[in-house]
Protein backbone atom coordinates (compact mmCIF):
# COMPACT_ATOMS: atom_id res chain seq x y z
CA UNK A 1 0.00 0.00 0.00
CA UNK A 2 1.10 3.38 -0.83
CA UNK A 3 -0.22 7.11 -0.87
CA UNK A 4 0.83 10.46 -2.76
CA UNK A 5 1.18 13.31 -0.41
CA UNK A 6 1.43 16.70 -1.02
CA UNK A 7 4.44 18.61 1.43
CA UNK A 8 5.36 22.36 0.77
CA UNK A 9 4.24 22.45 -2.49
CA UNK A 10 5.74 19.05 -3.68
CA UNK A 11 4.44 15.58 -3.66
CA UNK A 12 6.14 12.10 -2.58
CA UNK A 13 5.10 8.80 -3.13
CA UNK A 14 5.35 7.12 0.60
CA UNK A 15 5.00 3.88 2.20
CA UNK A 16 5.05 2.75 5.94
CA UNK A 17 8.55 2.94 7.07
CA UNK A 18 9.81 5.13 4.21
CA UNK A 19 12.08 8.40 5.76
CA UNK A 20 11.42 11.85 3.65
CA UNK A 21 13.01 15.06 3.28
CA UNK A 22 10.46 17.83 3.58
CA UNK A 23 11.14 21.63 3.30
CA UNK A 24 11.76 22.76 7.05
CA UNK A 25 9.11 22.51 9.36
CA UNK A 26 9.06 24.42 12.60
CA UNK A 27 8.23 21.59 15.17
CA UNK A 28 9.95 19.74 17.58
CA UNK A 29 11.81 16.25 16.99
CA UNK A 30 9.73 13.36 17.67
CA UNK A 31 6.15 15.43 16.85
CA UNK A 32 3.24 13.32 15.07
CA UNK A 33 2.35 15.12 11.80
CA UNK A 34 -0.68 14.20 9.50
CA UNK A 35 -1.15 14.94 5.83
CA UNK A 36 -3.98 14.61 4.35
CA UNK A 37 -3.52 11.65 1.05
CA UNK A 38 -4.01 12.94 -2.55
CA UNK A 39 -4.06 9.07 -4.00
CA UNK A 40 -4.40 5.82 -2.22
CA UNK A 41 -3.44 2.58 -3.82
CA UNK A 42 -4.50 -0.45 -2.12
CA UNK A 43 -4.87 -4.09 -3.09
CA UNK A 44 -8.34 -3.97 -4.15
CA UNK A 45 -7.60 -0.93 -6.48
CA UNK A 46 -6.61 3.21 -6.92
CA UNK A 47 -8.16 5.82 -5.49
CA UNK A 48 -8.10 8.82 -6.44
CA UNK A 49 -9.02 12.30 -4.77
CA UNK A 50 -10.12 15.45 -5.78
CA UNK A 51 -7.47 17.42 -4.46
CA UNK A 52 -7.75 14.68 -1.14
CA UNK A 53 -9.37 11.42 -0.78
CA UNK A 54 -12.05 11.85 1.93
CA UNK A 55 -10.93 10.10 5.36
CA UNK A 56 -7.82 9.44 3.91
CA UNK A 57 -4.54 10.68 5.94
CA UNK A 58 -0.95 9.62 6.08
CA UNK A 59 0.95 9.77 9.78
CA UNK A 60 4.19 10.68 10.08
CA UNK A 61 7.00 11.16 12.71
CA UNK A 62 9.50 14.27 12.59
CA UNK A 63 13.00 12.31 13.30
CA UNK A 64 15.05 15.35 12.84
CA UNK A 65 16.37 18.84 11.31
CA UNK A 66 18.95 18.56 8.10
CA UNK A 67 20.37 20.37 5.77
CA UNK A 68 20.90 19.32 2.41
CA UNK A 69 25.25 19.13 0.68
CA UNK A 70 26.40 22.71 -0.31
CA UNK A 71 25.93 24.36 -3.18
CA UNK A 72 28.04 27.15 -5.16
CA UNK A 73 26.96 30.06 -6.35
CA UNK A 74 29.39 31.62 -8.36
CA UNK A 75 28.27 35.08 -10.11
CA UNK A 76 30.79 36.38 -12.25
CA UNK A 77 30.81 39.51 -15.25
CA UNK A 78 33.42 39.35 -18.25
CA UNK A 79 36.10 42.16 -18.15
CA UNK A 80 34.53 43.90 -15.63
CA UNK A 81 36.65 42.31 -12.51
CA UNK A 82 33.35 41.27 -10.71
CA UNK A 83 33.45 38.19 -9.17
CA UNK A 84 31.24 37.10 -6.06
CA UNK A 85 31.61 33.40 -4.45
CA UNK A 86 28.63 32.29 -2.31
CA UNK A 87 27.73 29.07 -0.82
CA UNK A 88 24.14 27.61 0.09
CA UNK A 89 22.73 24.68 1.93
CA UNK A 90 18.95 24.38 2.06
CA UNK A 91 17.26 23.08 5.59
CA UNK A 92 15.09 20.16 5.32
CA UNK A 93 13.23 18.30 8.12
CA UNK A 94 13.22 14.48 8.10
CA UNK A 95 9.90 12.89 8.60
CA UNK A 96 9.54 9.25 8.87
CA UNK A 97 6.46 7.69 7.67
CA UNK A 98 4.47 5.53 10.60
CA UNK A 99 0.70 4.49 9.06
CA UNK A 100 -1.40 5.15 6.19
CA UNK A 101 -5.00 4.93 6.99
CA UNK A 102 -7.87 4.87 4.68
Amino acid sequence: MYAIISVGGKQFRVQKGDSIFVEKLQVEDGTELRFDAMMISRDDGITVGAPYVPGASVTGIVRGQVKSKKIVVYKYKAKKNERKKQGHRQPYTKVEIAAIEG
